[in-house]
């Protein structure tokens, strides 16, 4: 299994791979995840996965993003890595959560109101390596672009907000 989850690794940190998903793997994971009622992402075969629902951030329309996830076991929390592949620009769904940080996932079959919180400072660079020990592919996106890649951390809070 190890050796498979590098040749994933390898595939995924390739320029190909960078065009090609993007388009491919949120819309295969909507449609499972749909047809399953929540209970399965196909992506999440190889990374924990969840689908974010969060407003967007023009429109205030709920939008539903199938993504990978670093899940913090010890605090109950999840990381998010706003990499989109290593392609320049930052992913939408970052910018949403910018303008309206309270959201919900679908997690494990679930749903359960967050709040994000993008990291800065030490706190984004201790989640950072972090990341990379966990999905190693996120140096080579970071390497592509200029930009720094965000990152999120969900927390739970209360259905009426708090």
């Amino acid at each position: 299994m190890r050796a498979g989850i590098r040749t994933v690794q390898k595939i995924s940190s390739t320029r190909t791979f960078a065009r090609l998903a993007p388009h491919v793997i949120p819309a295969l994971d909507r449609a499972v995840h749909r047809l399953t009622r929540g209970r399965v992402l196909l992506s999440a075969q190889m990374l924990p996965g969840l689908v974010l629902t969060a407003r967007g951030a023009r429109t205030g329309l709920p939008r539903r993003t199938p993504l990978a996830c670093m899940p913090e076991e010890a605090t109950g929390t999840w990381i998010l890595v706003g990499s989109n592949f290593g392609r320049p620009g930052h992913p939408a769904w970052t910018g949403n959560l910018l303008a309206h940080p309270e959201a919900e996932i679908s997690w494990r079959g679930g749903d359960v109101p967050v709040r994000a919180e993008l990291l800065t400072g030490a706190e984004r660079a201790a989640a950072w390596q972090a990341a990379l020990a966990f999905w190693p592919p996120y140096a080579a996106y970071q390497a592509r672009v200029e930009r720094e890649i965000r990152l999120f951390r969900l927390t739970r809070r209360d259905a009426d907000g708090e």
